[in-house]
């Protein structure tokens, strides 16, 4: 595949959420049918390794055979897919980015290292080194709120000036002032803000999410995309709802319960049920219990109707 530049990356990209047996051990036979399923349900792509992918988690030869398996079914149906190559050590992003490259994906993400927090010359140096490394594929970087460097719009705008390679940037959102900033320091860039924004953010500028929305129901959360592109208010009314049941539903499982987003995007997945990838995250991070996503379906069958009709169709 060609590597995307900044305005080739737009729209509803999927993650790949991984399946893990019950001793642990990664199931990659349900994963390649949760690619396959992600395939036909057309969305704008699909990405690997990333938080809900648990990169953190894998071991070498798992990230190796999860990156190859990945290339060869969306190269095979032409679907766009991306890489994460993140890691908390620089050494082994630079490595596992390294061994990317030959499967030639439409962009890589990376995360800064995270062990201890970066400089912004110590950033910069980091992602000249990964540019290089990426032999002309283009590089997101994901910033989390909970990373340990969180950069501002004008910390995005020089790296980006600096590392011409960068070619987007998966971030929290803000407010109004926020979004002017990134129009101001950051118009080269896509710029992705978390999926049950993504009105609010395409109307002041965003151009994408990789999705938790996805989580819940990939081929929903595509037809939203295409909503939001040609009936915005009807799409920004989805949006207060998915927020609502976002706010209400499933924050609380981190913010008084403790569990790690990726735990989240996977009971979204179990609510939606459109996956066959189990409850269990992989030691030592904590799963909820499946029972939490039987007592959510019907609340989210009630506020978000939308994405169960495409469940009830069989997923078209």
């Amino acid at each position: 595949m060609k590597p995307f530049n900044s305005h080739q990356i737009r729209g509803n990209w999927a993650t790949l959420l991984l399946a893990w047996n019950d001793d642990q051990s990664l199931d990659i036979g349900r994963v390649a049918v949760e690619i396959d399923v992600l395939v036909a349900m057309h969305v704008d792509g699909i990405y690997s390794h990333g938080t809900a992918g648990e990169f953190h988690t894998l071991t070498e030869d798992e990230f190796d055979r999860l990156a190859e398996l990945l290339a060869d079914r969306c190269e095979r149906s032409g679907t766009p897919f991306q890489i994460g190559v993140s890691h908390m050590s620089a050494q082994i992003s630079l490595e596992r980015l390294r061994r990317s490259v030959s499967f030639a994906p439409a962009a890589v993400q990376v995360i800064l290292p995270d062990w201890f927090p970066v400089t912004d010359a110590e950033a910069a140096n980091f992602l000249d080194r990964m540019a290089e490394a990426a032999e002309g594929i283009g590089i997101v970087l994901y910033n989390p709120p909970h990373a340990k460097r969180v950069l501002q719009p004008v910390q995005i705008g020089d790296l980006a000036r600096q590392v011409p390679a960068l070619v987007g940037v998966k971030v929290a959102d803000g407010d109004d002032a926020w979004y002017a900033a990134m129009r101001e320091h950051c118009s080269q860039l896509s710029v992705f803000v978390p999926g049950h924004h993504l009105a609010t953010g395409v109307s002041l500028g965003a151009h994408g999410a990789y999705s938790n929305v996805a989580c819940l129901h990939p081929r929903a959360a595509q037809r939203w995309w295409e909503q939001i592109n040609r009936d915005l208010p009807a799409a920004l009314e989805l949006e207060r709802r998915l927020r609502r049941f976002m706010d209400c539903h499933i924050a609380p499982f981190i913010n008084a319960g403790g569990y790690c987003n990726g735990a989240c995007d996977r009971l979204l997945a179990l609510i939606g049920g459109w996956a066959d990838i189990g409850w269990r995250m992989r030691w030592p991070y904590r799963s909820i219990p499946v029972a939490e996503a039987q007592r959510l379906r019907p609340i989210a069958r009630d506020a978000l109707p939308e994405f169960f009709m495409a469940a009830d169709t069989a997923n078209q």
